[in-house]
């Protein structure tokens, strides 16, 4: 392990802009936490439904994707375009709200229809783990060129911008602006409601009912495919919230295939975090995107940003297989 730092270290293809670094530590550690919010927002998404049905849905990127187009026909129906439009606060904030309810209900339905197209057939028929799986995969590819079939083989629409950010306050000669406060405090939000609601509904108690013993929930009387159901629409509703911080945040047009890396990236903050566990989701998510920020700024490429995320992913897992936080949702407190 030695030999391969010092290697690594010496490579002439890797420099360490260690200047770049401490000069912009607290710009990408913001920044980072903005791009983290979105991650885990998508992660909870696959979290919640292998927590329930211990199946990694990869079509769960594709459910973002539809959100981001939601996202974009809405803000552009509402006369938002590539230049910043800048309304009123108040109108920008329904705008927002409205864009944002307009990915939720997209995103939920296309993981209802998912749910009950691709996986319920298998589960009545008592698939192998292994055909979930492909189906997922297949189920993906399926909702991306029927997206690139319907958009008349266009690659990605023009980019929507929402707002200029302003700058709010300053934390050690780094700007926070209004954008990167925005994202972070409503991904927090999302995440503590949706906490609230898994730990102290009824529906919450039903769906870690499931998650920890299915057939013993279903004799005392929970509705098993209905738990299911709403698992899935629930993980679908936080990835159309995570759509609109995206496009707020990437200001790039959608594209057909534009969830495949950031699906990737959520599930390994999934995976990072405890996958099955809300708040490992959560601390996954933030982890991820503060540290692959930490490592363009340190190598001065951002072409490394996958690299540091998943190599983070790799040695962590290495040490603590089931992921930081470990508890998956079947464990957790009925």
């Amino acid at each position: 392990m030695h030999h391969l730092v010092t290697y690594l270290a010496d490579a002439p293809w890797i420099s360490f802009d260690t200047g770049a670094f401490a000069q912009q530590f607290w710009s990408s550690t913001f920044d980072g936490l903005a791009y983290g919010s979105i991650y885990a927002l998508v992660a909870m998404g696959y979290t919640l439904v292998y927590g329930v049905l211990q199946l990694i849905n990869f079509a769960h990127s594709e459910v973002f994707i539809v959100g981001v187009y939601a996202t974009v026909f809405s803000l552009q129906a509402m006369g938002f375009g590539p230049s910043p439009v800048d309304p009123p606060l108040a109108v920008l904030v329904i705008d927002l709200l409205v864009a944002m309810v307009a990915a939720m209900v997209a995103s939920g339905l296309t993981a209802l229809i998912l749910e009950r197209v691709a996986y319920r057939p298998l589960r009545k028929r008592n698939a192998p783990r292994l055909v979930f799986l492909i189906t997922a995969i297949g189920a993906s590819f399926t909702i991306q060129y029927a997206i690139f079939v319907w958009r008349g083989g266009s690659n990605a629409e023009p980019a929507t911008v929402m707002f200029t950010p302003d700058p709010v306050f300053d934390v050690f000669g780094t700007i926070i602006d209004s954008q990167q406060i925005t994202i972070f405090l409503a991904a927090i939000i999302l995440m503590i409601v949706t906490d609230l609601f898994i730990n102290r509904t009824k529906f919450g108690r039903g769906i870690r009912a499931v998650a920890q013993d299915p057939d013993t929930a279903t004799l005392m009387g929970v509705n098993k495919e209905r738990v299911i159901m709403l698992t899935f629409v629930l993980g679908g509703i936080l990835a159309g919230a995570a759509a609109l911080f995206y496009l707020m945040k990437v200001n790039a047009g959608a594209r057909f295939d534009g969830g495949f890396v950031l699906g990737i990236k959520a599930f390994a903050a999934a995976v990072l975090g405890g996958i099955g566990n809300i708040r490992g989701a959560l601390l996954g998510g933030l982890l991820l995107g503060v540290i692959s920020n930490y490592g363009v700024t340190l190598l001065g490429n951002a072409q490394w940003a996958d690299v540091v995320a998943f190599v983070l992913l790799v040695g962590v897992l290495m040490v603590r297989p089931t992921g930081l936080l470990g508890e998956s949702l079947g464990k957790a407190r009925v």
